[in-house]
């Protein structure tokens, strides 16, 4: 009975090695003792050994087949966590997919519909009458609004992909307030808003330090929040506060309008949510202040939020500060004049751009500016017309048939006729590793998309500042 007790609690301890391994042999030790103290019953007691020695060994393979399925069974329940996780993402991205398709196609639909209209007028199509002053600022602003919408678009997609990234460096955040505040006040006047800016104390002096972010991104979200401000807001007043906070900066942007409640404030930093009771009306593709808050993060701040239903909302970019760092001015909206030391003022400028639109529009604004332009379709063509004519300046795009921008900057640098030397303008879609291309074969300076006047005005002081005998890197 004894030895039949050990073999069963032998292999009761199976499923637990360390309960075996101490169990089986406290179990076995009685009966063992007991008949091995008899010399009569020595038999018995070798029997015994065997029988719990084969219990024992049984049990640990029990005990290993327990194991295994275990190890397996956890195996399964990771290998179903990771399918219902992948499951998850393919439906997120197709809804996030089917809300772009939503969204571009209602917006992009209603945007080009008024746009054409107002074309076909000022082309005299159907007998129409010439369009007013006013028509043609309604198709503009619509216009514009598409390509806010397209741009919100393709950064908060690239943002959800993690490449979207962020050029930090020291910048000077007071300018950059005064220069929105300048742009968004005849926009809050025409809606009889006050639009004011208080600014600490402390970085009003020579010595107020720097922002330690990216100046371009920083400059789209404050613009975000105080557009939406000025858009929302029926009337009383709009305040952007710049404060001090330690090792950060707080910037404030706060309104009248009419405010939103804890769950609509949540839906609105969701992509492709609108609140339908202030939203109603008003264009957009409700990505604003969800991109705003994932290019906060990405420069290693935040974006906060407090609002009160009928008093009014005050959103709050914390950025890092350094009070010790000299901040670089940036001038992004000052339309500079070519008025450099040794500077021709008209310039033979070649441009390399096989969309026949942005050709077109890259033209205008040229000769707007006073300066000759040559259009080559494709990377190659612009190789081959700068062997043989002398350009003052080349503007290159990114993406172009038969060879693309960086492969005709190497091929011009690597070249020895007469624009080897030549200041080369990139021109890129804003992507990091385009710019980063485009330097690394040579380019002098980057222009991003939508090009504007004041963007290629400050490009082509950048490219007259340059020495030519030794090209520095820039970048606008």
């Amino acid at each position: 009975l004894a030895t039949a007790g050990a073999v069963l609690c032998t292999f009761f301890a199976a499923p637990y090695l360390p309960g075996l391994l101490i169990i089986a042999p406290l179990a076995a030790a009685g009966p063992l003792v007991a008949q091995f103290s008899h010399t009569d019953s020595r038999l018995a007691g070798e029997l015994t050994f065997g029988a719990t020695a084969l219990a024992m060994t049984l049990a640990l393979i029990l005990n290993r087949m327990f194991r295994r399925q275990h190890d397996l069974a956890i195996a399964h329940e990771q290998l179903v966590d990771e399918r219902l996780r992948v499951l998850e993402e393919a439906e997120r991205t197709a809804r996030s997919k089917s809300d772009i398709v939503a969204t571009l196609s209602h917006e992009i639909r209603n945007g080009l519909t008024g746009v054409t209209h107002v074309l076909a007028a000022a082309a005299g199509r159907g007998g129409r009458a010439a369009p007013s002053r006013e028509q043609l600022n309604a198709a503009l602003d619509a216009a514009q609004d598409l390509i806010a919408v397209l741009n919100a678009t393709l950064d908060s997609e690239t943002a959800e992909s993690g490449r979207l990234q962020v050029d930090t460096r020291p910048f000077d955040p007071v300018r950059l307030v005064q220069d929105l505040t300048l742009l968004d006040r005849p926009h809050a006047a025409t809606k009889g808003l006050e639009l004011s800016v208080h600014i600490d104390p402390l970085l009003r002096g020579p010595a107020r330090g720097a922002v330690i972010a990216d100046a371009l991104r920083t400059r789209q979200v404050v613009s975000n929040l105080l557009g939406n401000a000025i858009k929302y807001t029926v009337r009383g007043r709009v305040e952007v506060r710049l404060e001090v906070r330690g090792e950060l900066i707080a910037i404030e942007v706060a309104d009248t309008g009419p405010g939103l409640s804890s769950e609509e404030m949540e839906q609105a930093f969701e992509p492709f949510r609108r609140v339908e009771r202030t939203g109603a009306g008003v264009n957009g593709a409700g990505l604003g202040l969800s991109l705003a808050r994932q290019l906060a993060r990405l420069m290693g701040g935040a974006l906060d939020a407090r609002s009160a239903v009928g008093v009014g909302s005050c959103f709050t970019l914390t950025l890092p500060f350094d009070p010790t760092a000299q901040s670089e001015l940036e001038e992004e909206l000052d339309t500079v004049k070519m008025e450099a030391p040794g500077a021709p003022r008209a310039l033979r400028v070649l441009i390399a751009e096989d969309d026949a639109l942005n050709a077109a529009m890259l033209r205008a604004v040229l000769e707007q500016l006073g300066h000759k332009v040559v259009h080559a379709q494709n990377g190659r063509r612009a190789a081959d017309l700068a062997k043989i004519a002398e350009f003052d300046l080349l503007m290159l795009d990114h993406r172009m048939p038969v060879m693309d921008g960086p492969s005709a900057a190497a091929t011009l640098r690597q070249g020895e006729g007469p624009n080897r030397l030549t200041p080369i303008v990139a021109i890129i879609d804003g992507e990091a590793e385009e710019a980063a291309e485009f330097l690394e074969a040579g380019a002098d300076i980057i222009l991003r998309k939508p090009v504007s006047v004041a963007g290629v005005a400050r490009a082509l002081a950048d490219a007259a500042a340059l020495d030519r005998s030794d090209p520095a890197k820039a970048a606008a």
